[in-house]
C-alpha cells in the first residue's frame, strides 16, 4: 500500500482525508479480526484459523486488484484487515505452542522476520510494477499479494496442529505424537506433555480415553478469569501485553513504514522512482536487523533487547525530528539534512526490528497461561491494531497540524515513556517453559506488593 498510494491518488483523485482513512481501515478491521480469532483459534485450532485468515488474505487482494473505484479499494482493504488479525494473534501463538523453552524466542520470531521479507518484496515489487501503466501497476501490487496467501492456505494443512490445543482438547495422543515430531527426544516430549497436561488442569497420569468432555476446553470462562476477576499474575500479564503493543505502534513505526515515500518527499526526494528506491532501503535494514534479533532473543533476551531497541529509536527519532526540522524551516535545498534524514529513519527503523519489533509478539504470544492464551493474546493484538489506526490513519493530519520535524519529536517523547514502561513492568521470560510463566508474573506481582507496602509505610 505504501507504494500504491502513490498512483491511486492520482488516478482516482483521492483527498489526503481518503488516503489516511484507506490506510487506517486495514487496521479498524484487524482489530475486530484479533477480537474473533481468540475463540475461533479455540474452538477450531491454530492451524485452521491460519488457512481462514489466508482465504481472507485472498478475497482481499482480488478486491483490491479489481479496484475500479474507491468503495471497492476500501472493501478489499477491509476483508484483508479482518484476515490481518487472525493472522497476528494465531502465527506467534502457533510458533510458540509448538517451539520448546530453549528456542521459543528463534522461532515465535519467525513470523515477524517473515513479514519483514514480505515487506521488503512489496517495496521491490512496487519499485518494478510502478514502470508499468497507470492503470495497471498499483492494481497489481495490491492483487499479487493473493498468490502467497494461496499458498499459506494449503501448506499450513501439511503442518502440525498446536499439541497444546490438542491437550486441551483432550487428544493427549494426537499431542504425544506432534510432541515427538517437534522434539529433540522422547524424554523432552514425555516432560513437555506432562507439564502442558498439568498446566490444562488434567493429572499427569492421564489417559485419553479417561478424560472427561467436561475438561476439554473451547475458551469458556476465559473472559472472566482474564477481565473481569483476574489472579494478580494474570493481570499483570495483561497489563505488560497491552503495553507493549500499544507502545509498538505509539512510537512511530507504521508513520515510517506506510508514509516513508512523504517523509522523504519532505526531505527533497522528488522523483517517484527515488522515492521507492529509498523504500526499499528501508525494507531491506528491518530484514537485516530481524534477522538478527532472531538469533540473539534466546541468547540476550527479550527485556534487554527491548531496552536497548527503545533507548535507540528516542535517538534516532530526535536526530529525524531535527533535520526534517531544518529543511522545513530552510529557504534553500541542504544536502547534509536531506542525507541526514535518511540516515536517521534507515537507524530508527534498525533499531526498531533490533528489538520492539520481533519482542512484542514473541513476549505476548508466551506469557499468558494456556487456557487464557489465545483471547489473552487477542486483547494485545486488538490494542495493536487499534494503535496502529490511530496513527495511520491520523499521521497526516498531525504533521500538518505541528509540522513533519514535531510529529517526530513527538513519537521520541513517547518513545521514553515506553522505554520506562518496560523497564518497570517487564519480566525476563528468556528460557522458561510456557508453564513456568505465572510463576514469573507471580513473582513480579509479589515484589510489586512489597514495594507498595514498604512506600505506603514510609508515607505513614
Amino acid at each position: 500500500m505504501s507504494g500504491a498510494l502513490i498512483f491511486i491518488k492520482e488516478e482516482l483523485g483521492i483527498s489526503d482525508t481518503q488516503q489516511e482513512v484507506l490506510a487506517g481501515i486495514l487496521n479498524i478491521c484487524a482489530l475486530v479480526g484479533s477480537l474473533v480469532a481468540g475463540r475461533t483459534a479455540d474452538y477450531i485450532g491454530r492451524r485452521y484459523t491460519i488457512s481462514l485468515a489466508s482465504l481472507l488474505f485472498l478475497a482481499g487482494s482480488v478486491l483490491m486488484g479489481y479496484g475500479p473505484n474507491y468503495a471497492i479499494l476500501m472493501l478489499g482493504r477491509s476483508v484483508a484487515g479482518v484476515g490481518v488479525g487472525f493472522a497476528l494473534l494465531i502465527a506467534p501463538v502457533y510458533s510458540a505452542e509448538i517451539s520448546s523453552a530453549k528456542s521459543r524466542g528463534f522461532v515465535s520470531s519467525l513470523p515477524e522476520l517473515c513479514i519483514g521479507i514480505g515487506i521488503l518484496l512489496g517495496y521491490v515489487v512496487n519499485y518494478l510494477l510502478g514502470k508499468l501503466t497507470l492503470k495497471l501497476g498499483w492494481r497489481l501490487m495490491l492483487g499479487i499479494a493473493a498468490v502467497p496467501s494461496l499458498a499459506l492456505a494449503l501448506g499450513i494443512l501439511a503442518m502440525p496442529e498446536s499439541p497444546r490445543w490438542l491437550v486441551m482438547q483432550g487428544r493427549l495422543g494426537k499431542a504425544k505424537k506432534v510432541l515427538l515430531q517437534v522434539s529433540d527426544s522422547e524424554q523432552e516430549a514425555e516432560l513437555r506433555i506432562k507439564d502442558i497436561k498439568t498446566a490444562a488442569g488434567i493429572d499427569e497420569n492421564c489417559t485419553e480415553e479417561m478424560v472427561k468432555v467436561s475438561q476439554k476446553s473451547s475458551g469458556e470462562g476465559v473472559w472472566k478469569e482474564l477481565i473481569v476477576r483476574p489472579s494478580n499474575s494474570v493481570r499483570w500479564m495483561l497489563i505488560a501485553a497491552v503495553g507493549i503493543h500499544f507502545f509498538e505502534h505509539a512510537t512511530g513505526i507504521e508513520a515510517v513504514m506506510l508514509y516513508s515515500n512523504r517523509i522523504f518527499k519532505k526531505a527533497g526526494v522528488t522523483s517517484k522512482d527515488k522515492l521507492l528506491l529509498t523504500t526499499i532501503g528501508i525494507g531491506i535494514t528491518k530484514v537485516i536487523c530481524l534477522i538478527t534479533a532472531t538469533f540473539f532473543l534466546d541468547k540476550v533476551g527479550r527485556r534487554r533487547l527491548l531496552l536497548l531497541s527503545t533507548g535507540g529509536m528516542v535517538c534516532s527519532l530526535v536526530v529525524l525530528g531535527l533535520s526534517l526540522t531544518v529543511v522545513h524551516t530552510s529557504l534553500e535545498k541542504l544536502m547534509w539534512a536531506l542525507i541526514l534524514s535518511i540516515m536517521a529513519t534507515y537507524i530508527y527503523v534498525a533499531f526498531f526490528n533490533l528489538g520492539l519489533g520481533p519482542v512484542t509478539w514473541v513476549y505476548s504470544s508466551e506469557i499468558f497461561p494456556l487456557k487464557l492464551r489465545a483471547q489473552g493474546a487477542s486483547i494485545g493484538v486488538a490494542v495493536n491494531r487499534l494503535t496502529n489506526a490511530a496513527i495511520s490513519s491520523s499521521f497526516i493530519s498531525i504533521y500538518n497540524a505541528i509540522t513533519i520535524g514535531g510529529a517526530f519529536f513527538m513519537f521520541a517523547g513517547i518513545s521514553m515513556l515506553a522505554w520506562l514502561f518496560f523497564y518497570f513492568f517487564l519480566p525476563e521470560t528468556k528460557g522458561k517453559a510456557l508453564e513456568e510463566m505465572e510463576m514469573v508474573f507471580s513473582e513480579k506481582s509479589a515484589r510489586s506488593s512489597v514495594t507498595t507496602e514498604i512506600h505506603s509505610g514510609q508515607n505513614v
